[in-house]
């Protein structure tokens, strides 16, 4: 059957051709596809430096051993500070079991990340009840401690140095007597190797993931 020019496909031009067959022209169109994804993602991940929010003063309180410990032992360690008590049936134990959970997931950070687990209750919170406290949630001392001392410096460290607030008050009503309800700061602080806050962060699973990416970029120098 013979057919009419409009049947055949045009043809292509040499240059045309040439650039179709060439294995630069597919490297770059492969690049201008896949590559700009990649690198949108690449700067998704890393993020801005978290800002610097203060610097904490010096301090020395007493581990869940018994031994001091403060910011001499803290000073070049990435870190993460939250604030509980020991008799606490709220919000306490969500706490810990987001600081457990941050402690797992920071694993790759190496030996200079750290969990510190201030007591808002020094008066009954002993070295003993924290150590027993900590290993409810799995703690290993060498990488979580758990702090308290006289009430004095843990308000100087906690109120002053954190800017979190604690305290307590007297439950009024009949038959209340002379309980008293404490409370305290339920945001995880991040601390950097200068003992710099970096950041606050809610104990909920998008701000703990917050917390992790910020401690990241903390941990590479940012």
């Amino acid at each position: 059957m013979n057919g009419t020019s409009a049947d055949l496909p045009a043809p292509r031009s040499p240059t045309a051709a040439r650039l179709a067959g060439s294995p630069i022209v597919w490297a770059a169109l492969l690049a201008l596809l896949f590559g700009v994804p990649i690198f949108r993602s690449v700067t998704r991940r890393i993020g801005a430096s978290p800002v610097v929010l203060g610097t904490l003063p010096a301090f020395t309180l007493t581990d869940q051993r018994g031994q001091p410990f403060g910011t001499r032992e803290l000073t070049g360690k990435v870190w993460v500070a939250d604030f509980i008590f020991t008799a606490c049936q709220e919000a306490c134990p969500l706490l810990s079991q987001k600081m457990a959970e941050v402690g797992r997931r920071a694993r790759k950070l190496g030996p200079d990340f750290h969990l510190v687990s201030i007591s808002v209750d020094p008066a009954r919170d002993t070295p003993a009840a924290l150590a027993a406290y900590g290993a409810r949630y799995g703690a290993n001392p060498i990488a979580w401690s758990f702090l308290t001392g006289p009430a004095d410096a843990i308000e100087a460290a906690v109120v002053g140095g954190f800017k979190v607030g604690m305290g307590r008050d007297k439950t009024s009503g009949e038959g209340a007597g002379d309980f008293w309800q404490i409370f305290h700061g339920e945001n995880l602080v991040l601390v950097d190797r200068e003992l710099r806050i970096r950041g606050y962060f809610p104990a909920t699973p998008e701000g703990i993931d917050q917390l992790l990416a910020a401690a990241g970029r903390v941990a590479n120098g940012a």
